[in-house]
Parts: C-alpha cells; structure tokens; sequence
C-alpha cells in the first residue's frame, strides 16, 4: 500500500522508506515556532535540559503576537523573557513590534516554510502551513523545548481523509466558507488525529489566501494537519516569499485513505458557524435573524490582503450600523502596509471601523475586542467555544470577511448578495 502526501514528508524526515499510519517515528525540523503566550514555558523546560545553544539559529522563529502589543504587566514580563531568551541564543528569526504579524500569516510570508517541511509550533493552528505543501502541525510547550534543542520530534503517523474538490466557488464564497461547511460536515472531532488531504481540480481554482484559511481550520475538525498539493500557484507564492530549497511530494495513487469526501465548490452558500462549536453551521440562508453587536474581521484565519479587499469593498462608501462595533485586524504589518496603500484602510475608518496593529488579541478573548455578558460578535476567526472571546454567556459567530462586513453594516448576520 502508497503513501499519502503527509506520510511520504514524515517519512523522508525521519530517514524512512515507508512510514505505516500508527507507527512511531521520530523526524527531523525544518522550523519550531512558538508565540507570547507558549514559549516562556518552553523557555523554562529548555533550560532544563541543559543544552548551551538552540539546535540551528535559523530554524526557530519566537512571535510575540498574542497579547501584544503588551496589555499588561504580566504579558510585558512574558514578551521580555521571550526577547531576552532570542537575543541570548542568537535566534535569527525573533519579530519584535514593528515587524511582527500574526505568527500563522507571518511565518509564509517570511518565506520561513517551503514545500516538503516539516513544521511544529506551540500554537494549534500551526497546520496553516500545509496550505504550501508542508507538514505542520501544533505541539506543546515541552515539545518545543526539546524541538529547540534537538531539531526533532517525535510523531504517531496520521491516516487521512480526502477531499476531493471539483469546480469554483460563487462569488462571495471563500475558503472559509469550504473549510465551515466541512467541518460542518463531519464535526470538530470528525478528522481526529488525522491528516486532512484536499485534491482535485477545484484545488487550482481557490488562491493561496484560500488554502491557507482552510489548512489553519484543520484542527477545528480534530485534524493532525491539513495540505495541500503544490501545485503553480503554491510555487509562485514560494518564489515570491522564500529563498529557500524545497521538496515536492505527491500521493500514492494507491495511497489509503479512511474516508473520501467528493465536494462541488459552486455548491457551497456562505457559511456561518452557530455558537458554541465549529461544527454548528448553517448557510447564510438558514441564519435568521441574529442581531449582533461587534464585528471582527482579521486574525490568523482571514486577515489576509484578499480578506481585506472583500471586507472594504462591501463596506466602502457605507456605514457600519449605529451601535455596532468593528474592528479590523490585518495579519502582518506587511499586510496593513498593503492595505493603506490600496486606500483600504481610508474605506474602513471612513465607514466606521477601527484598524489595529496585528494581533490575536481578541480572538482568544486576550485584549482589544472583549465580549460583555450577552454580547454577540461575528468574527473571522477560527473558534467559537464558551467564553472564548469574553465573557461566557457572550456568543461568537465565525463567517468569512465577506458576510462579517455584510453584517456589519445591517446590525445582524447578513448576506453580502444582499448588500453589495
């Protein structure tokens, strides 16, 4: 029996011929990420391992994106640690204030992940990067100390499932929409430690910003990862970002798989995830009537510079309903910098929105974007879970840019067909 595309880039690491789904192995690191929030820690348990020096200075990257820029004492304490830990082992790829994004949309366009790499990153939506053709996937604090200091990990080899993607999607349907109504399909432990495979030749018809919102979502369905194939698109965004030398893998054609889904991307209505679950979707035409009260459109999900066009283009010219809040967080300074330049930024303050420097600030309930008891948001960010944006009796609600700026402007989760 072949190999998936994921089995065949684990096996090559750890200096394998064949790798069997279940079997453990131990492989060697392109790259160990960790933010704020997860590195102290690994910070500490590195130290105690006793090793002098980092495994290879350009292959750890530190982004201090999570409660930054520093809302209080504690995480000031937490981003010094981390920044003294950088400076003190020399890591090449440390991104202070100024130059940071939002790690999961930094570390691509940085050119810091090619195809055929093996990734780990004390953060779970470090799957983002299989969009490119890689391996990547979240770990714990612990395994990336002994990432740093060993530039290995050990892995159990994930089975799949495949997605089989056929057609385009209609306008105003994005990747995140494919992404929720799949999840939708097989539910948040649907693809449980398991490799989320999607092919086809409706693969060519999402772009790279696509791709990478679908691959960070994977573990939303319990997956180990999600990937894609490189294909023309995934080498021009390569060739535009990165110096780096990669790998190509393809699947087996008598690879095994434990399930295979087939969708019609022109199929697919825009789609909204119902508080408390990813897996609680409905399309737009079975939301009803939801009044919300915060909109936010960014994270590491959907604060892409495609996502930024799609929210100002609706909103442009218009304005944000009376007493509902916006917030728009592009993912890297790079991104924002893009945004201004194409008078997006100009189209949101206009239209009644605030724009913030990256962060993931209110998409796990840290700072910049808190929920009241009883509040409801609609967010382009990846969980919906109790409590997760604020308060635990306030609801989130998780669409593409396109509906979030829809709603923005009606004061309730709304159709952008009908908007724009």
């Amino acid at each position: 029996m072949g190999m998936t595309m994921t089995q065949k880039i684990l096996a090559a690491h750890a200096g394998l011929e064949v790798v069997k789904a279940g079997q453990l192995i131990q492989a060697d690191l392109d790259l160990v990420l960790g933010n704020d929030v997860t590195t102290p820690v690994a910070v500490n348990e590195f130290r105690k391992i006793g090793v002098e020096n980092v495994f290879d200075k350009k292959k750890v990257a530190i982004v201090p994106d999570h409660f930054t820029p520093n809302k209080d004492i504690k995480s000031a304490e937490q981003c010094k640690m981390i920044r003294e830990f950088a400076y003190e082992k020399e890591i090449e790829n440390y991104f202070e204030i100024g130059e940071m994004g939002i790690e999961h949309g930094l570390i691509p366009e940085k050119g810091l992940v090619v195809p055929g790499d093996v990734v780990i990153g004390a953060d779970s939506h470090t799957c983002t990067y299989g969009a490119l053709g890689a391996f990547s996937t979240g770990i714990g604090s612990t395994d990336m100390a002994a990432g740093m200091a060993t530039g290995k990990c050990w892995f159990k080899v994930p089975s799949a499932i495949k997605f089989v993607l056929k057609g385009e999607l209609s306008k105003w349907v994005s990747g995140k929409d494919v992404i929720l109504h799949i999840i939708g399909m097989i539910g948040v432990d649907g693809a449980l430690y398991k490799s989320m495979e999607f092919v086809g030749e409706g693969v060519k018809n999402l772009s790279m910003d696509d791709r990478l919102a679908m691959a960070n979502m994977a573990i939303e369905a319990g997956g180990k990862n999600g990937i894609f194939p490189v294909d023309e698109k995934t080498l021009a965004y390569v060739k535009e970002h990165s110096t780096k030398e990669y790998t190509i893998y393809t699947a087996d054609e008598d690879a095994e798989y434990d399930k295979v889904y087939e969708i019609d991307l022109s199929t697919i209505r825009p789609t909204v995830a119902f508080p408390h679950l990813p897996d609680n979707t409905r399309t737009i035409d079975e939301v009803g009537e939801v009044k919300i009260d915060q909109v936010v459109i960014g994270s590491c999900t959907n604060g892409r510079i495609e996502d930024m066009r799609v929210a100002a283009g609706i909103l442009k010219g218009k304005k944000v309903a009376k007493g509902v809040r916006v917030i728009v967080f592009p993912v890297t300074q790079k991104v924002y910098l893009q945004a201004l330049r194409e008078g997006l930024i100009e189209d949101f303050i206009e239209a009644g929105a605030v724009v913030s420097t990256p962060t993931c600030g209110p998409c796990l309930g840290g700072h910049m974007g808190i929920l009241a008891k009883g509040e409801r948001a609609i967010a382009t960010t990846n969980r919906n879970f109790v409590g997760r944006m604020g308060h635990p009796e306030s609801e989130v609600y998780l669409a593409s840019p396109a509906v979030a700026a829809a709603s923005a402007l009606t004061g309730k989760i709304s159709n952008p067909e009908d908007i724009a």
